[in-house]
């Protein structure tokens, strides 16, 4: 039995100790207490401790020093203080929107946090065809709270830098800028997994574009300089459980101070994933559109709530004198939108073609279908990049998508290519 005074990777079996010497008041003394290892992301370990008499349970998150996906890639387990931080400081922002943080041990590099019961993870949930009628109204109340709030428009400029100081983090931001931002357009790790029938389409469209590079660049280099906002950092329906009535958000180990459209962004473009999955998989019709329908009001919804929240919020909380400028807003908000279409396509590609796909693609059995997918995603994901200054509105989106998926019709899909 340890101590827990050095660092060593828990297995389920130490974790139950480890709560009982860390929080020895969060259960009964008599509690009969199990554990598993219920993580499936690429990072961490992720425990479930659990009362056999009561049910009451708790989460242990710790961090590794090397990627589950990969043994060669090392991060700093600092991002495990990033994250238990960010996540009080979103509860104060967004109340009741994020998992409450107990404690955070800086030896273990753990986190041990409130269980997320009765929710689902949001992306098996639409893997399932699931309608979620209250995630547009929930996700753009976190966003725009979240983001808008802990920028230097509202904050005390000298408090928000300190906190960009705090949330520094090098190693997480580094593996974005490889795995997001460079390697989909080049494969210069030589590591990317790209659908076989689509070497080509994704030869032509994405490793030969020279000009959809040259946007790309712009977009990494914002990313990188833009400390405009506390930031999630990987905001995708991975990183959030919900049910009918609520949805939290969690995971934000990526966290720190970058621009605002980032999170939106991925957002919109996993949401599309669902649909491309519904599109494909769905057999009865009516039960297509249904779902299909339901997934694009959302990202449409999303789009123009954040914009409403987001003027709200900034005209009831916003003081600086300069920032209060007539037109500031419409400007700020502009270059929010513009920078959300942006990283929109920037997902989509980095999802399809990268080292990290998204089962909402992978798992589409048909390889014609799954073949007409991707290349929708990348067709639609170049409009994102190419165009995001025309990108202001949920209609913009509609139109977009509309477009995109009217390049490779049903029948004879594979025969089209995009323009």
């Amino acid at each position: 039995m340890s101590d827990y005074s050095k660092y060593f990777l828990m297995k389920a079996e130490d974790v139950p100790d480890y709560v009982r010497t860390k929080l020895p008041d969060f259960f009964a003394k008599d509690a009969k207490l199990t554990s598993a290892e219920i993580g499936d992301g690429n990072l961490n370990y992720v425990f479930r401790v659990c009362d056999e008499v009561s049910g009451k349970t708790i989460i242990v998150k710790q961090a590794g020093v090397e990627l589950r996906i990969s043994k060669d890639m090392h991060l700093s387990t600092d991002r495990g203080r990033i994250e238990a931080k960010i996540l009080s400081i979103q509860e104060k922002f967004a109340p009741g929107l994020v998992p409450h943080v107990y404690l955070y041990d800086g030896t273990m590099c753990a986190i041990t946090m409130e269980d997320m019961v009765g929710h689902t993870m949001m992306r098996t949930g639409l893997l399932q065809h699931t309608i979620y009628p209250r995630f547009a109204e929930d996700i753009s109340t976190f966003m725009a709270r979240s983001l808008l709030l802990s920028t230097d428009v509202v904050m005390d400029h000298k408090e928000k830098k300190e906190l960009v100081k705090s949330f520094i983090n090098p190693d997480l931001c580094d593996l974005t800028e490889h795995l997001v931002y460079t390697e989909p357009y080049n494969d210069d790790a030589h590591r990317n997994h790209v659908f076989a029938p689509n070497a080509d389409f994704v030869k032509k469209e994405i490793y030969d574009d020279e000009a959809l590079h040259l946007e790309a660049a712009k977009l990494k280099f914002q990313f990188m300089n833009d400390a405009q906002s506390l930031i999630h950092g990987d905001l995708h329906t991975g990183s959030i459980f919900i049910n009918q009535q609520h949805m939290y958000v969690f995971d934000p180990e990526f966290a720190f101070y970058g621009p605002m459209g980032y999170d939106v962004g991925n957002v919109l473009a996993n949401m599309f994933f669902a649909w491309c999955n519904g599109d494909a998989t769905i057999a009865d019709a009516a039960a297509r559109q249904k779902f299909c329908g339901w997934v694009l009001q959302t990202i449409a919804d999303i789009v123009d709530k954040f914009s409403a929240k987001f003027r709200k919020i900034y005209e009831e909380n916003v003081h600086d004198a300069m920032a209060k400028t007539p037109g500031f807003l419409d400007y700020y908000l502009g270059t929010v939108l513009v920078d959300t279409a942006g990283v929109t396509g920037i997902e989509l590609i980095r999802r399809t073609v990268g080292i990290a796909n998204v089962k909402d693609i992978t798992s589409i059995a048909d390889t014609e279908k799954r073949t007409r997918a991707e290349r929708i995603i990348i067709t639609l994901a170049k409009h994102c990049i190419m165009h995001r200054a025309e990108m202001k509105s949920g209609k913009d989106y509609l139109k977009a998508i509309k477009a995109a998926v009217a390049k490779f019709p049903q029948q004879g899909a594979l025969k089209q290519k995009a323009s």
